[in-house]
């Protein structure tokens, strides 16, 4: 026994040898970090004295002031409206490194502080919930994986761990901008079954989206929706719905087969928000009520800038994983809140079964909040994908002749294409395809 303990003892120090040649040194442990090129490490407890971030690898020259990030943070903090949390937090960020006097980014890791003011633990310490789980919550999963946990406000699984997400992606956001003009805006875009309609994704914007409390651009379902978490709200209970998120002006491109598909990253990103249980990219689920005729993105030539073009957006913007230069669109399913004020049969941390009725703060939908989350996240995986590219496709130029390279792909780049069909008399061309 004590042989093959001592040998599990050398394995792991192995393994840890060889990850700590491939792993970021800021990397701070299992679950924290998120990124290869553009990379984040968030840190913090909804309860303690602050949540925040440290971000690697943003490119330095950059202007960045305080106040671009803390528009996205304004747009995430709790007490908004009556269907957020009441708790009272401005969330004003601090930067702690990474910028000089001037206010200009130095390719160095940029770390940012978000202080915490209006936690009252009180709230979970003084009754039920410091020893009873809440169903549907992290307090068990938590206790069972750790052996401890942070009971007041859930720790590391609240909401208030994205704080950290949202400021990095006010970074992510600008990089964005600067390159290509890419605009990242997300909406909610269903309440159960309330759905958005007339949302042009061309068109919309973070105005349109901000007007109303539930971050809805399409006024008439906003209305709707707000009818219906209110009624949720006043019987004590909570509500999901879907978050869509659009990105414009994405270049063709980014992403990699096999295991590191854009749409995979994406995925992942978004369910790594709080309360995320499902994601379709593009037509997703919707997608397999059709034939392949009817789902396929056919191309065309661009008759303005010769560019290749689909005259669908089926894919989402992402076909074989990788971006097509369309718009890039995703949906993220959030559950309804897992606290809630209507009683509920769960067990204690020792094993006794008894009911709970949540009491403190907390959210009744989650929607109109995750709106800045899910942007953040989708900003980030851009930002990585495109340094990643940028790194391994772009390092030297293509020097074939340019009638050998391919006519570019997408909304923002001029191509070379010509615009009727060329087959003769109307025939199909033919390919004779063997695929696995």
């Amino acid at each position: 026994m004590i042989f093959a303990s001592a040998c599990v003892a050398v394995l792991l120090a192995n393994v840890d040898s060889v990850v700590g040649l491939t792993r970021s040194p800021m990397t701070m442990g299992t679950g924290n970090s998120f990124g290869r090129t553009f990379r984040i490490s968030t840190w913090g407890e909804s309860h303690g004295g602050g949540v925040g971030v440290t971000l690697d690898g943003c490119p330095p020259r950059i202007p960045l002031s305080r106040e671009e990030i803390q528009k996205d943070l304004d747009r995430r903090r709790p007490g908004q409206s009556r269907i957020t949390t009441p708790r009272n937090e401005a969330d004003s960020v601090e930067i702690m490194s990474g910028l000089n006097p001037e206010d200009i980014t130095l390719g160095t890791p940029i770390a940012m502080l978000v202080r915490n003011k209006d936690q009252r633990s009180q709230d979970y310490l003084e009754n039920d919930m410091n020893v009873a789980y809440r169903p549907s919550h992290a307090d068990a999963t938590y206790d069972s994986k750790y052996g401890v946990r942070a009971i007041a406000g859930g720790g590391r699984s609240s909401a208030r761990e994205t704080i950290g997400r949202v400021a990095a992606g006010a970074i992510a956001r600008k990089i964005l901008k600067m390159y290509n003009g890419i605009e990242v805006l997300a909406y909610v875009s269903k309440v159960q079954d309330i759905k958005a309609e007339n949302v042009d994704h061309d068109t919309f914007t973070m105005e349109e989206v901000d007007a109303n409390i539930v971050r809805c651009p399409d006024e008439a379902s906003a209305e709707k929706m707000l009818a219906r978490i209110d009624e949720i709200r006043k019987a004590g209970n909570s509500i999901g719905g879907v978050v869509t998120c659009v990105a414009r002006n994405v270049p063709a491109g980014l992403g990699s087969p096999v295991f590191d598909k854009l749409e995979a990253d994406l995925a992942k990103a978004c369910m790594s928000i709080p309360a995320a249980k499902g994601f379709e990219s593009g037509d997703g689920f919707e997608g397999t009520l059709l034939s392949g005729k009817d789902h396929n993105d056919e191309f065309y030539i661009d008759p303005e800038t010769g560019a290749t073009r689909t005259k669908t957006n089926r894919s989402g913007g992402i076909q074989g994983g990788i971006s097509n230069g369309e718009n890039i669109v995703v949906h993220v399913a959030f559950k309804p809140t897992s606290t809630i004020g209507q009683a509920q049969a769960t067990v204690t941390r020792d094993g006794k079964e008894v009911e709970l009725r949540g009491k403190g703060r907390h959210d009744p939908c989650v929607l109109p909040r995750a709106i800045p989350m899910v942007e953040a996240m989708v900003a980030l995986t851009l930002t990585d994908a495109l340094m990643m590219q940028k790194a391994q496709c772009e390092l030297l130029p293509n020097e074939a002749p340019f009638e050998s390279q391919p006519n570019p792909m997408g909304s923002t780049v001029e191509g070379r294409g010509e615009v009727g069909l060329v087959t003769a008399e109307g025939d199909a061309l033919s390919q004779r395809v063997d695929e696995e």
